[in-house]
């Protein structure tokens, strides 16, 4: 139960080993209760009571106004009971929802899609309305934002991986979401996600940003690319910056990672990369980017100040923008300012 999860963490923070700060104690039984759960079928039929869900249509997230907030509300379970059973569904449909996270207090946090239910009727009942994630996802509060993210992510996995690759045979789902597994062959598939290296290239004195065709007008961005099979990450940024941009890589290092759902769910790994200031004149790649430019520190300072929205001047150079606060370009971004600006 979540009480007595949450007695087991508070005696735990007193006696926890090889910390000397409690919270991190706290949070590092969070995760081993995260764990039972995933591997645990009992377990997680036990947290279903004492959990609360996120709602997806068609992996549309289900959000809420509250004045000017944005909000994805979380659905405690009597709720998801008392609407599967107003459209005369099975409570057995709860089993279909996939674990994403927990609060501090042990709250298990679940996702179901309920794309078996008319959207109108549910949106009705329930005051609000199923949106797209990536519209949702710059709207919500960070964590909220980062839960639907996973959901989302984990419910398309799921979807997209309902049968067996070497039999054809159905996979079936264990209650958590963790895997799933075909009987036949007893492969067991774990939920994916794909790398992608994000860089920040400089000369030393300016940073490189670039654009996609697909960016909104006056963004610019940090190159980015997937890694291939058998690299490691310092070859991927070489390979990526020489592709993208014609540029030789002198020294790199790393800064961050984040996931991401746009378009599907990949890790993000933000790195640094410096080429030599005489050697940094690009060669685009125009099968992969509209444009990339030098940037001054005084120029990224000023677009950092700049609201996240497409530009309506016709030279995106003057009044350019980056990426809002959710992309970890822009924490990329605000490294090298920051690294420019100290003495």
């Amino acid at each position: 139960s979540t009480l007595h999860c949450a007695q087991n963490l508070e005696r735990t923070s007193v006696t926890c080993r090889g910390h000397n700060d409690p919270h991190h104690c706290i949070l590092d039984q969070l995760d081993l209760y995260m764990f039972k759960l995933k591997e645990d079928d009992d377990a997680c039929w036990q947290a279903y009571n004492s959990g609360t869900f996120f709602l997806f249509y068609n992996f549309s997230p289900f959000v809420q106004r509250k004045g000017k907030a944005l909000v994805a509300p979380k659905l405690k379970t009597a709720e998801i009971k008392r609407l599967l059973q107003k459209f005369q569904k099975s409570e057995k449909m709860i089993e279909e929802s996939v674990l994403v996270g927990c609060s501090e207090e042990c709250t298990p946090y679940f996702a179901l899609d309920l794309g078996f239910l008319p959207k109108s009727a549910v949106e009705s009942e329930l005051d609000g309305s199923f949106g797209e994630l990536q519209k949702a996802f710059f709207q919500l509060e960070e964590e909220d934002a980062s839960l639907i993210s996973t959901s989302q992510a984990l419910l398309r996995w799921h979807d997209n991986h309902q049968y067996c690759g070497k039999t054809g045979e159905p996979t079936m789902k264990n209650l958590s979401g963790s895997k799933r597994v075909c009987h036949t062959s007893g492969i067991i598939y774990y939920p994916q996600m794909s790398p992608v290296v994000i860089i920040l290239v400089s000369d030393g004195s300016r940073c490189l940003l670039v654009r996609q065709a697909s960016f909104p007008k006056g963004m610019y961005s940090a190159l980015s690319g997937f890694c291939d099979i058998g690299e490691n990450l310092e070859e991927t940024v070489q390979r990526e910056v020489a592709e993208e941009v014609g540029l030789e890589v002198k020294s790199l290092w790393y800064s961050a990672s984040q996931h991401w759902s746009f378009p599907n769910s990949i890790l993000m790994i933000a790195c640094h990369a410096l080429v030599h200031p005489l050697q940094s004149k690009c060669t685009i790649n125009t099968q992969e980017l509209e444009s990339a430019k030098w940037f001054s520190h005084e120029e990224v300072v000023m677009a950092l100040q700049r609201e996240p929205k497409p530009s309506k001047e016709t030279d995106d150079s003057i009044s350019f923008w980056v990426p809002p606060k959710q992309a970890i370009a822009r924490r990329l971004i605000q490294e090298w300012v920051k690294q420019k600006t100290s003495p």
